[in-house]
């Protein structure tokens, strides 16, 4: 019963959205201010809707109830039980977003009861000159980061990245991160909606009260560690499977396609997700299911599926996610 199964996207119209998501997606008419499309969630009240086959309207929630193991894996079942435990986005930023920072389990848990969020983004386009922040560029600690987020002085102690397509950033949780006007992403996260918002250049809203910030909370939630580089560094390499993070709430591989490969499974125990960054392919499974993505579709891979063939229609760009 089970097949590769596509997605409903959940667009989502707000204040700092851009006008790239919709044709990238090839979704008409274009829609401006969307800044995020959720790809697949299991956040509730935004649970994905299947768009294709047998299982047309049926929701990510429904479907792990009735198909549980086969779905997402016994493994995965195990260690976050009914929750998919990722949730797939991109993200459009027409202005700076506010510098965030998110909690691990163990905090999230004791104050949310929820997940906590490590994420990771891959630069699917950039404007000139545009970047985001990863990080501290030089060591604070909490009682500073107080002091700094008062006095607006934050931004002078985080790591900014000039970014172009096809850079990878690794976020655990704990790191200061925001994405940066003319940044275009895709976004893999741990299944969380908890975010503690730093600072928001003191913008202010149409009532002229400005965005609340959560200070304190954050400043549990931080890690102060201070590294050199807070890039991930990978080798492009055409027809072959590229790791670009591997970490315990996903790993992901990057495929750049000419010609077909065929991906084992077997060992997995995981759902796989393919996110189609360019181009497009023929994904054909072991039960002979065979369905065509296209760039901006994502597709999720059932745990019970033993092997898929990919047969690129031209070139393609696939990001390839699963539990390891």
């Amino acid at each position: 019963m089970l097949y590769p199964l596509t997605f409903k996207p959940i667009l989502k119209s707000v204040l700092w959205g851009g006008s790239a998501i919709c044709p990238f997606k090839g979704i008409t008419p274009v829609q401006e201010g969307i800044g995020e499309s959720w790809e697949l969630s299991h956040v509730e009240d935004h649970y994905s809707i299947v768009a294709n086959g047998a299982l047309e309207g049926k929701s990510l929630d429904e479907l792990i109830r009735i198909y549980g193991n086969s779905l997402v894996g016994e493994k995965v079942i195990r260690r976050f039980g009914t929750t998919f435990p990722l949730l797939i986005k991109f993200i459009d930023a027409r202005d700076d977003l506010s510098i965030q920072v998110h909690p691990d389990d163990t905090l999230a848990r004791k104050r949310h009861n929820s997940f906590g969020k490590t994420e990771m983004w891959y630069v699917i386009k950039a404007t000139p000159k545009a970047t985001l922040y990863s990080g501290f560029s030089q060591q604070i600690n909490a009682e500073e980061y107080v002091e700094r987020v008062k006095d607006n002085t934050i931004m002078d102690v985080l790591k900014r990245y000039e970014v172009a397509s096809g850079d990878v950033f690794f976020l655990p949780a704990g790191r200061v991160h925001a994405i940066g006007a003319g940044c275009f992403i895709a976004e893999i996260q741990q299944t969380s909606n908890v975010t503690y918002r730093i600072y928001d250049y003191n913008r202010k809203d149409i009532q002229g009260n400005e965005r609340e910030l959560h200070t304190e909370l954050a400043k549990d939630a931080i890690d102060y560690t201070l590294y050199d580089d807070y890039r991930t560094h990978y080798s492009s390499e055409k027809d072959a499977v590229v790791e670009l993070v591997h970490c315990k709430y996903f790993t992901t591989n990057l495929l750049e396609l000419d010609k077909p490969i065929e991906r084992d499974l077997v060992a997995l125990d995981s759902f796989v997700v393919y996110i189609c960054m360019e181009g497009g392919a023929k994904i054909t499974d072991d039960k002979g299911n065979v369905i065509e993505v296209h760039q901006g579709q994502t597709v999720l891979i059932p745990a019970e599926t033993k092997q898929v063939n990919i047969l690129p229609l031209s070139t393609v760009k696939l990001m390839e996610t699963y539990i390891d």
